[in-house]
């Protein structure tokens, strides 16, 4: 049995090297997507906040119909924060939304934990 263990570890650990650095994060993200974040988006106009998605699962990038490549912008599903205080009060749905990549200034990140019940 503890043959089997380290053959496996072995092998695993031959695996992880092997790849490339790219290969490894997309790995790593595919489990985080997998198990899911408590991703806030913020959205800014010059210096002001403007609008905040809470409870975001993942931010995806939308991938080309046709041929190869992403398309310039993200979406995802998530919380409109109408009050800013980081929970979902009554009134706030889950909405799709979707954000240039390039023209839209914006902040993703994990919920600090402020206000959670």
């Amino acid at each position: 049995m503890k043959k089997l263990v380290f053959i496996c570890s072995l092998a695993v650990t031959i695996l992880f090297t092997a790849c490339t650095q790219e290969t490894q994060n997309k790995m790593g993200r595919s489990i985080q997507n997998w198990t899911g974040t408590n991703g806030v988006l913020d959205i800014y106009m010059g210096e002001k906040l403007v609008q905040r998605f809470i409870k975001i699962d993942k931010l995806s990038t939308a991938d080309a119909t046709q041929g190869e490549g992403s398309r310039n912008y993200r979406y995802g599903y998530g919380y409109l924060d109408l009050n800013f205080n980081y929970k979902v009060d009554e009134g706030e749905k889950k909405l799709y939304f979707e954000i240039s990549e390039y023209s839209t200034p914006y902040i993703f990140y994990e919920n600090p934990g402020i206000a959670q019940p």
